[in-house]
């Protein structure tokens, strides 16, 4: 979806990740849990943390700052896990990213919402679905739709049926 076509307010959850400030449509989050612990899948690549027991379901867990090229980080109280709805292929995916810190739901109004930046022809910024403004700061509204390609989500779908 196109920042042209958010025409009424929309309510987003924002997160940490490193100094920066994020956005999720709060329609694709299902719930926000504390860090718990996480079972590591051999060879997969070093953002697919692994997967959690979530009430009897598998969930592949992606460490956003490593999808996103940014250092590991130590996790603390704030470390949580955002429980999220993909879309693959008209199918629905759950899988949990890993977030330094949940800050809060906020209403953005569309005139409160930019085009992503245009960076050049080599960084792929689909997943970027706006730019938000809120008190003089700027939050980055992923689409999570597209923060993760195909492949890897199969990847994800793999690894909920080999751990189930």
């Amino acid at each position: 979806m196109a920042v042209e076509t958010i025409t009424e307010t929309t309510q987003y959850l924002t997160f940490k990740l490193e100094d920066e400030l994020f956005a999720l449509d709060i329609g694709k989050v299902r719930e926000v849990l504390d860090f718990t612990s996480i079972t590591k899948v051999p060879q997969t690549p070093d953002y697919m943390r692994g997967v959690i027991n979530l009430r009897g379901s598998v969930v592949p867990v992606v460490d956003l700052r490593l999808k996103f090229g940014m250092a590991m980080a130590e996790q603390t109280v704030n470390t949580c896990v955002i429980i999220v709805e993909v879309e693959l292929e008209g199918e629905k995916v759950v899988m949990g990213a890993m977030a330094d810190a949940v800050q809060e739901v906020m209403d953005l109004e569309p005139d409160q919402i930019e085009p992503p930046p245009r960076i050049g022809t080599k960084l792929n910024t689909d997943f970027i679905k706006g730019m938000g403004k809120h008190n003089e700061q700027f939050i980055i509204i992923l689409d999570i739709d597209k923060v993760f390609t195909s492949g890897e989500l199969e990847l994800v779908q793999e690894l909920e049926g080999a751990a189930a």
